[in-house]
């Protein structure tokens, strides 16, 4: 029950948008990303963007993904996916692990795990600040000895039961591979973080949400 209130709580918070306020982008062919090491994990630069993609650059915040799910979804309004289609579904997977046919990302790289999320969380080793770049709101992560760092924009996300945008610009949401066992419903562990409250561990978000994608090399 406790898990449950925690969640009602943070919908509370989200600043949500329906509206068709631009336009999609097109497709872009598949890029190639070195990545860099952090922590010992080493991170793509950029963001999945549609499957088996990156965005084309750390600032373009790229697709949204239901968890466990191929297809991506828009971070901006109109709603469209990358199949061109339109009609959100609050799609629930059954699977506890993030299964590989369903991972967008592209050649060589995968979903991450719990543990290379909460290696960007070790503060002995990794420091995480909000700051803007080229103009997008964003957490940068930097590895203490290297210098190393990641850029992760503020993408915010899409609500699981109709699709819309919300937290646009003031949140970023980055899906783990692995579902939390739970008696309430069908949530997943991410990464999550704001302006003002930094960047957590989250385990209570709806597996049918849309969230932006970082991924580790296999």
């Amino acid at each position: 029950m406790r898990k449950i209130v925690i969640i009602l709580s943070f919908f509370t918070l989200i600043a949500s948008s329906c509206g068709q306020t631009a336009k999609n982008k097109e497709p872009i062919l598949n890029v190639a990303d070195e990545g860099v090491i952090i922590n010992g994990v080493k991170w793509a630069t950029r963001n999945v963007d549609s499957p088996h993609t990156f965005a084309e650059s750390p600032e373009d915040v790229g697709m949204f993904y239901q968890w466990n799910k191929k297809i991506g979804w828009s971070a901006a309004n109109p709603i469209v996916n990358s199949n061109n289609k339109t009609e959100w579904k609050d799609a629930i997977s059954t699977d506890k692990i993030w299964i590989a046919r369903n991972d967008p990302s592209p050649d060589g790289w995968r979903v991450p795990t719990m543990e290379e999320i909460y290696s960007l969380l070790d503060t002995e080793k990794v420091t995480n600040e909000w700051t803007v770049q080229n103009g997008v709101n964003g957490r940068r992560f930097t590895d203490i000895v290297t210098g190393n760092f990641i850029f992760l924009p503020a993408a915010g996300g899409r609500l699981g039961d109709d699709g819309c945008l919300y937290n646009v610009s003031l949140s970023g949401n980055y899906w783990s591979n692995k579902k939390l066992n739970s008696d309430h419903g069908h949530f997943a562990y991410s990464l999550l973080f704001f302006r003002d409250r930094g960047a957590k561990w989250e385990e209570f978000h709806i597996c049918g949400m849309g969230f932006s994608i970082r991924c580790v090399a296999k």
